[in-house]
């Protein structure tokens, strides 16, 4: 299995996390558990060279299990909340815990001819940095929420982000619920645990700010992955696919 990621156009640094490409050049499938990072993603996959589908997940709140087929390779935009409204403009929150079909030709993509993975990446900064030219943006206290959120990683109060945006925890929560389908809280909790992986990788078990102590940290860990920190750590049979493409990144 092969994985890079690349940085987008920065421009788009407030909407893409990052771009990928994950490639099964083998004979066999290979099979993986991909856990909640706040993140969603458009998912763009190749058979053969051929592309076979493009997909929209939304966000996940629990882990899930994935299969790659043979000969193929699949190019990610991993996007940020702020591209729910700016960029993509779909329904998110309709798409908890899982993934729909776009047509082929969603960005033109059955009809771009790919060659180099950069001339590939090119083409999607060009796409989405139009996107955003051609859609209005979220109003100031929405845009300043979803920021906050991205540069805390979550490791904030609501109340915080409350006062940062403007606005009362209930209309917050009505609209992550309404707009990502879960709460605000529920999404923190997820940022924030997501975003000890790397430490958790390099054996690294102790509690990071945000967490009052070990069992406190376990447990925040334990409900979005299924497993304790201990357990991720040693990422038996390579089965943990953030785990094992983190010393990638």
């Amino acid at each position: 299995m092969i994985y890079f990621q690349q940085q987008a156009h920065h421009n788009l640094r407030d909407y893409v996390r990052c771009y990928w490409k994950l490639e099964n050049k083998n004979e066999d499938a290979h099979s993986y558990t991909i856990f909640p990072d706040g993140f969603f993603d458009l998912l763009i996959c190749y058979q053969n060279d051929r592309l076979e589908g493009v997909l929209l997940s939304g966000l996940w709140d629990q882990k899930t299990n994935v299969v790659i087929p043979p000969e193929t390779t699949i190019y990610g935009v991993q996007f940020r909340l702020l591209a729910a409204e700016s960029v993509v403009q779909e329904d998110i929150n309709l798409l908890l815990n899982d993934i729909k079909s776009l047509e082929n030709s969603y960005l033109g993509l059955d009809e771009f001819k790919r060659s180099t993975d950069a001339s590939f990446f090119e083409y999607l900064d060009q796409c989405l940095l139009a996107c955003i030219e051609k859609h209005d943006p979220i109003n100031s206290g929405k845009s300043i929420l979803l920021k906050s959120i991205n540069q805390t990683r979550g490791n904030q109060t609501v109340e915080y982000y409350s006062q940062k945006a403007s606005l009362s925890k209930r209309q917050i929560n009505r609209y992550f619920q309404s707009t990502f389908g879960l709460s605000l809280k529920g999404y923190c909790n997820i940022r924030k645990g997501a975003a000890t992986f790397s430490q958790i990788s390099k054996g690294q078990l102790y509690p990071p700010q945000g967490y009052f102590d070990q069992p406190h940290y376990i447990k925040g860990i334990k409900k979005i992955t299924g497993f304790t920190p201990k357990a991720l750590s040693k990422n038996e049979d390579g089965r943990f696919l953030q785990f094992s493409i983190i010393k990638n990144e």
